[in-house]
């Protein structure tokens, strides 16, 4: 429509079609002065979005807690604060829109205004008819107003713009652990685990771990020991390959575990959480995680043999039962077992165990997640993080970390008659226990 008046102003006369697009840099600027403003202020919106979004989910999820401490009042504070920002950072957009469409009003008017003011003199001077002048203000007229209905969506344009900036930020994040190239191919994992002088740092800087060598044969057990930030988790999260190492090497059957594609490395390893996570969804469908490949008969032998079946036969709709809220519904113990089961039904030849699997639980959960434990651990390779190290006397080795080193490394007994920092541990833990 707009390119159409163009042509017919330019056919009517052409000086005149000028002095009209002579206001258009004044549009263009006062759009681009707009734009700039306002871009800023929808980015400021939608991170106070998410700041009110997040204190939300915090203060619905934690509601019990602000109850006990009586936080409503604290909380209720907080909250019109952030509502208060996110007020005013949206008044300011609205002024910003307040200024904006009168300004491209007032730049149409002065088109108009330069015509019927130069117009009128060629009129005067019979150098231009009353007709077309006539015409030519109807013109513009018709030519503003596109220009002002795209300028309301230009707003809405700039606030979708900044909404989708946090969303492609998002999608263009490169992972820094990537599969290599040409990643090796191997038929069977026998579990044969090996680190080689590793030092491992998050920041770079700080090493978590110093100079870890320790070697773990197919189907034997190994758990590491030490004070809260001693590395423990981190040796975890390597064989993993969550993080990449500094220094050293690790292996899987011998071969550097950067030479694995990622998901063939992971699809070996099975991890038991000490805080579960259950997504949303059925019991069944939280233990195979979506892997239709996986049987019903399956997962139901798989819970049988780690103790879970018998609490999801008691659940409304036994393995149809939703999980609803990270399954806050189910005890702690329960979602253990469920993990368990999810570690169990994948079959993988290397199990972990995260930082202590039966704390905070009952002792005849505790019993059935001890007994499920040391069944999935039957001829497979596993490493368990433990705290409570009444739960650790028979596996094969024990190594004990101390600011990111190996101190000490040998069986329960074998390390009890060192009286070193385990015995220290163990004792302290009995006396505690008595």
């Amino acid at each position: 429509m707009i390119m159409g008046i163009t042509v017919m102003m330019l056919s009517l006369n052409w000086k005149l079609s000028l002095i009209t697009f002579s206001v258009l840099i004044l549009l263009a600027i006062a759009t681009f002065i707009f734009r700039s403003k306002v871009r800023i202020a929808f980015r400021i919106i939608r991170a106070k979005i998410s700041n009110i979004n997040s204190f939300l989910h915090e203060a619905i999820s934690g509601i019990n807690t602000a109850k006990i401490f009586n936080r409503q009042e604290e909380n209720d504070k907080d909250f019109k604060i952030l509502n208060r920002q996110y007020l005013d950072i949206y008044l300011k957009t609205i002024f910003y829109y307040a200024v904006f469409f009168p300004v491209v009003i007032l730049i149409s008017t002065m088109a108009i205004a330069l015509i019927i003011w130069y117009g009128g003199q060629k009129v005067i001077q019979n150098y231009l008819t009353l007709g077309t002048l006539v015409a030519f203000i109807q013109y513009i007229e018709k030519f503003f107003h596109p220009i002002s209905d795209l300028s309301e969506k230009f707003g809405i344009f700039q606030e979708a713009i900044a909404a989708s900036e946090r969303i492609f930020k998002l999608l263009e994040q490169k992972p820094s652990i990537i599969s290599p190239a040409s990643p090796v191919k191997v038929k069977e994992i026998k579990g044969n685990i090996k680190f080689d002088r590793v030092w491992f740092a998050y920041n770079n800087r700080n090493y978590v771990l110093k100079d870890i060598s320790f070697k773990l044969e197919t189907g034997r057990s190994i758990a590491f020991v030490g004070a809260t930030g001693s590395g423990k988790t981190s040796i975890i999260n390597l064989l993993n390959r969550f993080y990449d190492i500094q220094k050293g090497k690790i292996f899987l059957d011998d071969i550097d575990i950067k030479r694995f594609d990622l998901q063939d490395l992971r699809k070996h390893i099975g991890v038991v959480m000490q805080d579960v996570f259950l997504f949303s969804g059925t019991i069944l469908d939280n233990i195979r995680l979506g892997n239709k490949d996986i049987s019903f008969d399956e997962v139901i032998k798989a819970s049988k043999y780690v103790n879970a079946h018998k609490f999801i036969e008691r659940l409304p709709g036994k393995y149809d039962y939703e999980v609803k809220e990270r399954g806050q519904t189910l005890s702690v113990g329960q979602r253990q077992l469920i993990a368990f089961a999810r570690a169990l039904v994948f079959n993988p030849e290397i199990l972990l165990v995260l930082d202590e699997a039966t704390s905070s639980i009952d002792s005849e959960i505790e019993a059935l997640i001890q007994d499920a434990l040391t069944k999935i651990m039957k001829n497979r390779t596993t490493i368990i993080i433990a705290h409570r190290l009444s739960t650790i006397k028979n596996v094969d080795k024990i190594i004990v970390l101390s600011h990111g080193r190996i101190v000490e490394e040998g069986t329960h007994e074998k390390l009890l008659k060192l009286k070193g920092i385990y015995h220290k541990l163990y004792r302290f833990q009995y006396q505690l226990q008595s």
